[in-house]
C-alpha cells in the first residue's frame, strides 16, 4: 500500500490551512504502542529465512547466531525486548563444518528510549542484556557473552526514528504543489520539528513531538467563492489528486482489517469531493461548514485503523510510519487547538489553499514554457 498521498494531503491540512506569520512552540503528544515497535525491529533486523535475524556468521561459515521469535513490551519503565537466540560455534576440518557448541536459548534486554543533543533522533540504547537457558535460567558462557556484548546489543541499539529523514518526505510532498514562497515558509517550520520527550510506559513509547505552529493573528476578510475558471483549475488538481488516492485505496489488502480501512477512505475520498466543492463555492447547510464538519469527523475515524492496519504493513518502516501518523495525529490534536492556533480547517481555509495550490500549479507550468 503507498501512503505517500495519504501524507501529501495531511501535510497540505496541517500547513497550509495556516497564515504563516509568527509562530509558537506547540507540543504534541504521539503513541507508539509495542505492536508498532514490534513491527519496526522485525522490518530493520527480521531479514532472514523464517522471519529470523541472522546477526552474525564468521568467515568460515562455520559459527553463526540468530534470532527468532521476537516479544516486545514494558517492564520498569523501559523496553523489554525478549528473543529466541540459536547459537553455532564450529570449525571448519577437511572442508566440513565441525559444530563445538549448539545452544539456544532466550535472550532478554531492556532499552530506554533517549532523544540526541538536538532532540531529532529518538534511539534505544541498551540498558540491560540477560541470556536463559531453556527453563528460564540464567546462562554465562563467556563466548556467548562476548558474542551477545559485541553483536546483538548493537545492532539492537542501532534502531532509531530519525525526524531528519520525517523532514525531508514531508517537505518534498508540499514543494510539489505549493508556490515557491509558501514551501519555502513550510520547510522553515518543518526546521523546527522536533522530539521533547520520550517515556517507556506499559503500552509503548509516549513521545511528545515539538514544532514552531503558527499563532493566531488579527482576523482576515474571508475569500470570496472560486470564480468559474478557478473551479476548473481547481478541479485539474483535485482529479489528480483523487486518482492517486484511488490508486492507493485499491492496493489495500484483502484482510478484514485492510477492507475496514479501505472502506473508510473510500467513504472520505466521496465525501470529501462533495465537501470541498460545497466550501469551494460558498454553501452552507443548516448553518454548518461543510470542510469543518468533513475534517472533525473523518481524522477521528481514519487515525484508529490506520495506526492498527500499519502494525500489518510489509515493508512499513519507522520513518513512514512517524509521518503518517505524525500527519493524522496533528491533524487531530491541532483541530481541537484550533482557536489558539488560528488554524481554519474550514471552507475559507480550503478556499485560501485553493488559490495556493493554483497559483503552485501555474508557476509549474511557467517554468515549464
Amino acid at each position: 500500500m503507498n501512503m505517500k498521498p495519504l501524507l501529501s494531503a495531511a501535510t497540505f491540512a496541517l500547513f497550509t490551512f495556516s497564515h504563516f506569520s509568527q509562530a509558537q512552540a506547540l507540543n504534541l503528544p504521539l503513541q507508539l504502542d509495542y505492536g508498532l515497535i514490534n513491527k519496526l525491529v522485525s522490518n530493520s533486523l527480521y531479514k532472514g529465512s523464517g522471519n529470523t535475524a541472522e546477526l552474525w556468521q564468521d568467515g568460515q561459515k562455520c559459527s553463526s547466531l540468530k534470532l527468532a521469535n521476537l516479544k516486545i513490551d514494558g517492564k520498569d519503565q523501559q523496553i523489554r525486548l525478549a528473543n529466541d537466540v540459536y547459537v553455532q560455534f564450529g570449525t571448519k576440518l577437511g572442508g566440513q563444518c565441525i559444530p563445538l557448541l549448539n545452544w539456544q536459548g532466550v535472550l532478554e534486554t531492556l532499552q530506554q528510549p533517549v532523544l540526541s543533543a538536538d532532540h531529532t533522533v529518538l534511539s534505544l540504547p541498551v540498558t540491560q542484556a540477560i541470556a536463559y537457558d531453556q527453563q528460564g535460567h540464567q546462562v554465562n558462557i563467556n563466548k556467548l557473552q562476548e558474542l551477545l556484548k559485541s553483536v546483538v546489543e548493537p545492532k539492537l541499539a542501532g534502531l532509531s526514528i530519525d525526524l531528519n529523514r520525517v523532514h525531508k518526505d514531508m517537505e518534498r510532498n508540499v514543494s510539489t504543489w505549493l508556490p515557491k514562497q509558501e514551501a519555502a515558509e513550510v520547510s522553515q517550520m518543518l526546521d523546527t520539528l522536533t522530539f521533547t520527550s520520550a517515556t517507556a510506559n506499559d503500552q509503548g513509547i509516549a513521545v511528545q513531538l515539538g514544532l514552531d505552529a503558527p499563532v493566531k493573528h488579527a482576523a482576515e476578510a474571508p475569500s470570496a467563492a472560486l470564480t468559474a475558471d478557478e473551479q476548473k483549475q481547481w478541479q485539474v488538481i483535485w482529479k489528480n489528486w483523487e486518482g492517486l488516492l484511488n490508486k492507493s485505496i485499491q492496493s489495500i489488502g484483502q484482510d478484514e482489517q485492510s477492507q475496514a480501512l479501505q472502506a473508510t477512505l473510500s467513504h472520505m475520498l466521496q465525501t470529501s469531493g462533495t465537501a470541498f466543492q460545497a466550501g469551494l463555492t460558498g454553501q452552507e447547510s443548516n448553518g454548518n461548514d461543510p470542510v469543518r464538519e468533513f475534517f472533525s469527523q473523518s481524522w477521528e475515524k481514519l487515525a484508529p485503523q490506520l495506526k492498527q492496519l500499519s502494525k500489518q504493513m510489509p515493508g512499513l518502516d519507522g520513518f513512514n510510519y512517524l509521518g503518517i501518523i505524525a500527519a493524522t495525529d496533528v491533524l487531530y490534536e491541532l483541530e481541537n487547538n484550533v482557536a489558539p492556533l488560528g488554524i481554519t480547517f474550514t471552507s475559507d481555509g480550503l478556499r485560501k489553499l485553493a488559490r495556493l495550490l493554483i497559483a503552485g500549479k501555474q508557476q509549474q507550468l511557467q517554468a515549464r514554457q
